[in-house]
């Protein structure tokens, strides 16, 4: 209840931080699926060098908020959306491996454990290298090396070609705010989505495989997942986050 009552108190703060904010580029939008309402981010190949994936500040230190992200953006630049994208150690430091435009950090890791990182199958979104947008199986990832240009590793797994993580169950009682990115057939369209209500992983994973037709797609986090969408009017505040994903324009 607290922690509840804790996230409806971020987003109302987030909602008027975001009235304040200029009018952006509508790549952010709603969808229903199932009684359940999501935002989705949608980024097309032909833009996919406008996504950055953010963790420290030029001294080292973890960003970890939205309004530090957007004090990094160069005169001009311009935040249109960004979500926490992957998980973190208390530190912030990330749990597998990240890889931006300016720094490497942590590696792939490979074997399974506790908590949803370990969930194995998990996996990499990886933009940049043979396709525009890729959620590679970890292992595969590290067999094959792939030179993405951005690449954060998270679990579990929400699609696999297809068909649904083999460890949910679709009358589990584990529910949170939940969000992760999707990845389309042709690799050409990669979709980041958050639910607007407390979600099971089987839901989630139907929605992106049913509602927006996703082949593969990871799992980013839950509880503490948080959008920034000025579009939307959201800008979410809540606990510090570790990787930072989000698409930059120059209007």
């Amino acid at each position: 209840m607290i922690a509840d009552l804790r996230r409806q108190l971020g987003l109302a703060m987030g909602a008027l931080v975001a009235m304040t904010l200029p009018a952006l580029a509508d790549i952010c939008e709603t969808h229903e699926f199932e009684g359940v309402r999501y935002a989705v981010c949608t980024v097309t190949g032909d833009r996919q060098d406008r996504l950055r994936l953010w963790l420290d500040d030029a001294d080292g230190h973890p960003l970890g908020e939205f309004r530090a992200v957007r004090q990094r953006l160069a005169p001009g630049e311009v935040l249109d959306f960004a979500m926490n994208a992957g998980m973190y150690h208390a530190d912030l430091s990330p749990v597998g491996l990240f890889r931006s435009d300016e720094a490497e950090r942590g590696q792939v890791v490979t074997a399974g454990g506790g908590g949803n990182f370990g969930l194995l199958p998990n996996g990499v979104f990886c933009v940049g290298a043979k396709a525009p947008f890729q959620v590679i199986e970890s292992r595969r990832f590290a067999k094959a090396q792939p030179q993405c240009r951005l690449a954060t590793q998270s679990g579990p797994l929400l699609l696999i070609d297809g068909e649904l993580h083999p460890r949910f169950l679709p009358d589990s009682d584990s529910r949170y705010i939940r969000n992760g990115v999707g990845v389309s057939r042709d690799m050409a369209t990669a979709w980041f989505a958050i639910s607007d209500r407390a979600v099971t992983f089987h839901q989630f994973a139907r929605f992106f495989r049913d509602g927006l037709g996703a082949r593969n797609a990871l799992y980013f986090d839950g509880s503490i997942s948080r959008l920034y969408a000025p579009a939307l009017g959201r800008a979410d505040w809540g606990r510090r986050m570790g990787p930072i994903i989000g698409y930059v324009s120059t209007p």
